[in-house]
């Protein structure tokens, strides 16, 4: 099993910055793709963006040029650093991660509990 938690979510002005953090913890074999997910009231959850093992990142064009993604591999960690935040960026953030158990070569998903980002405009 995976557990993540997810960390730094809040209230901030348009045009600010905040850091997303989630730890993976459990067995696992491997954790990879690492991401983030976002889901606004009244709308479906979307990809944010997703960072492999070896470093290869996937943005959602709504988020290029502002938000980077970052992992640690040996911690099990990944971050997602957010910049010149806009009032449609507010959604809940989700954390996700596919991993694969000692004892079977499929990969499953886990999702963290969400964390609140708000941007006033």
């Amino acid at each position: 099993q995976v557990q993540l938690v997810e960390s730094g979510g809040g209230l901030v002005q348009a045009g600010g910055s905040l850091r997303l953090s989630c730890a993976a913890s459990g067995t696992f074999f491997t954790i990879n793709p690492m991401g983030w997910y976002r889901q606004a009231p009244g709308k479906q959850r979307e990809l944010v963006a997703t960072i492999t093992s070896g470093g290869s990142t996937n943005y959602a064009d709504s988020v290029k040029g502002r938000f980077t993604i970052s992992r640690d591999n040996a911690m099990n960690t990944v971050d997602l650093q957010m910049n010149d935040l806009k009032p449609e960026d507010t959604a809940v953030y989700y954390c996700k991660v596919d991993w694969q158990p000692y004892s079977w070569s499929g990969a499953l998903a886990a999702w963290g509990q969400g964390t609140q980002v708000t941007v006033s405009s």
